[in-house]
Formats: structure tokens, sequence, C-alpha cells
């Protein structure tokens, strides 16, 4: 699998390569976060937005389809002592209806074929009045041209399956009957785009 080949060498791509954008999503994503929270996180890769979350909620289920990012993340979140760290499937979650407060996926709806199916799975765990946040990395800029870094990435095997700008990432969720959407962009070589909602009922 492509993501447990790259594991290891991941956090140079968030610490280094792409520092500024991550920090800005950080900053973004962080300030959601509410000590009363209990949070599922998807697609957690190696736990960038993990400990910005953990310092801050109740509880945190970090996840992940690979192995190997999991054993990453929990390496660099070994300090918190809130976060559950499990392997799942984002289109499949073994957890019930309503179950979280706060349930976000960093980075993953530009990767899947299916994003409308993984929406609708990350919704259904979501607790009503819960909110989900979803940041995902922009690959298109206003006049609908390529990010020449993510396409670069794409051809490596990070296969890029949605390619997004501001305004069709809005669009996106807004097909999906979400009405009151924000989008906030955390800038840098390539941009990420944070959407915030209110669990759709």
């Amino acid at each position: 699998m492509f993501w447990d080949n790259v594991a290891g060498v991941y956090d140079i791509f968030v610490k280094v390569i792409n520092r500024k954008t991550h920090n800005e999503l950080k900053s973004i994503v962080g300030k959601y976060i509410e000590s009363q929270d209990k949070v599922l996180e998807c697609a957690a890769g190696t736990g960038m937005l993990s400990t910005v979350i953990a310092e801050r909620c109740d509880t945190l289920v970090v996840t992940d389809f690979s192995s190997k990012m999991i054993k990453r993340a929990e390496k660099n979140c070994s300090s918190y002592d809130n976060i559950t760290f499990e392997l799942a499937d984002i289109f499949a979650l073994d957890y019930p209806d309503n179950s979280f407060d706060k349930v976000i996926a960093g980075n993953v709806i530009h990767l899947l074929d299916e994003p409308l199916k993984a929406l609708a799975e990350l919704n259904r765990v979501c607790r009503p009045s819960g909110m989900l946040i979803i940041p995902t990395y922009m690959n298109r800029d206003k006049q609908d041209k390529k990010n020449k870094l993510t396409d670069s990435v794409g051809k490596v095997g990070a296969d890029f399956k949605q390619y997004f700008n501001v305004v069709s990432y809005l669009e996106f969720f807004k097909s999906a009957g979400y009405i009151d959407v924000k989008v906030e962009l955390a800038d840098g070589k390539i941009p990420c785009a944070v959407a915030t909602m209110q669990k759709l009922i």
C-alpha cells in the first residue's frame, strides 16, 4: 500500500515541504475544538492534527486505513493520554450513529473514488448539532489550472481522484445537501481548504 510505504517519510512533507499550509491548518482546526468534545479523526496520517485536537478536547479517537501511519501517529502523540488509536475504513466506520461531537477527516476527500459515500458515513457518526471538519488539499486554482506540486505528488502514487478549488469544494458539500458550509483557506505550496458544517439530519 502506498500509504504504508511513505509513512516513514511523510512527516517531511508535513513539517518541511508544506509547513506553512499545515501550520495555518492546525490553527484553523484547533479553534473549533472545545474541552468537552468527544472527537473522531479519520485519515489521521502521522498525527499532524491529532496533537492540536488532543490538547483541546476531552477524548479523541485517531484512525487511519494504514497501519504504519497509525504507528507513526502513536509515536508522534505519545505525550497525550486522551487518545485511542484504531485502524478504520472511512467508508465503514465501526462506531454507532451519533457518537461524536466533532468528526474530522483531514486531506482525504480528494483521494476517494466515492467521496459522497465517505461524507455520509462521517455524518452518520456525528451527533445531532455536532460539527464536521473536513480539510482537503486544493489542487486547482480559480482558473481551474492544476497545482504543479499536487500533480507531481499524484504521479508518485498519491492518486488524486477529485480536483478542487475553493469554489468547487464548497459546491461539493452543497450538492450533498449541506446549506450552511464555511470554507477557510490555509495557504502554502499545496493550499488546503477547511470545510466546516453541522451534521445533516
